[in-house]
């Protein structure tokens, strides 16, 4: 479950390439896949959500989850979401079938999303810090002095000497 903002620029489709996926390709790709997605988010597609009922339910069930998910705790929203749902007749009958399902699998969903940025900035911030690290010691190497070190990296005299 992707939540946009509403000014979001994400287009209403976009066609990817498999040859986009390889940095050095060398001339003609012999066989190319093209993808078109479909940006099915409330805002999006006006004319496919007016075909197709239930897809119009279900973007306007993640728009309520992710509105109301920057409120209040995810699993309350999801909760919510899903009452109001049946109440309004959005996926009303899918969601009384399935409400408990549909409410782990949107928590685990969105969870997993949050997650995974996490874990991205995480690991960019260990690559930054790794780099930091090897400049130092590449300094240290060429003999600059630890208060220009200290000065250029930002990080404290105390910090330089561990390294």
């Amino acid at each position: 479950m992707k939540c946009f903002r509403a000014n979001s620029t994400i287009n209403s489709k976009h066609i990817f390439y498999k040859s986009e996926a390889y940095e050095n390709l060398i001339g003609e790709p012999r066989l190319e896949l093209k993808v078109v997605t479909l940006n099915i988010n409330e805002g999006h597609n006006n004319e496919l959500m007016e075909q197709c009922q239930i897809l119009r339910e279900y973007a306007q069930y993640v728009a309520r989850v992710c509105k109301y998910a920057k409120e209040m705790e995810l699993d309350t929203a999801v909760r919510l979401t899903v009452d109001e749902c049946i109440q309004e007749g959005i996926l009303a009958e899918f969601l009384r079938k399935n409400k408990s399902e549909v409410i782990a699998m949107s928590i685990f969903e969105y969870d997993k999303e949050e997650e995974e940025k996490k874990l991205r900035k995480a690991e960019f911030e260990a690559g930054e810090e790794s780099k930091a690290k090897e400049i130092i010691g590449l300094m240290l190497s060429a003999g600059e002095p630890v208060e220009k070190i200290a000065q250029y990296t930002g990080y404290t005299i105390e910090e330089i000497q561990k390294s």
